[in-house]
C-alpha cells in the first residue's frame, strides 16, 4: 500500500466514524451548536406531553380508589340502581 492509498484509507475512516458517532448523538436527542459543543435538544411538546401523563395518572389513581374500594362500590351500584328505577 503506498502512503497516498494510506491516507485515502485514513480519512475514509475518519469520516465513517465521524457519521456513525454523529447518528448515535441524534438518536439520543444530542445536537452541536456552531462551535461544536454539544446541545441537549428540547422536543417542544414536552412540557405539554408530561402535563398530560401526569393528569392521566392522576386519573388512573381515582379509577383504580373507585374499583378498589368495596364501599364506595356499593355505593355506586346503589346509585345506579336508583337512576335504573327512575
Amino acid at each position: 500500500m503506498n502512503p497516498f492509498e494510506m491516507v485515502v484509507a485514513i480519512i475514509i475512516v475518519i469520516t465513517v466514524g465521524k457519521v456513525v458517532s454523529t447518528r448515535i448523538q441524534a438518536k439520543h436527542g444530542i445536537a452541536s451548536d456552531e462551535e461544536g459543543n454539544p446541545v441537549t435538544m428540547v422536543d417542544p411538546d414536552a412540557g405539554r406531553l408530561r402535563e398530560e401523563v401526569k393528569y392521566l395518572k392522576e386519573r388512573v389513581a381515582v379509577l383504580e380508589k373507585i374499583a378498589t374500594d368495596d364501599r364506595g362500590a356499593r355505593e355506586l351500584e346503589n346509585e345506579i340502581e336508583k337512576l335504573r328505577d327512575q
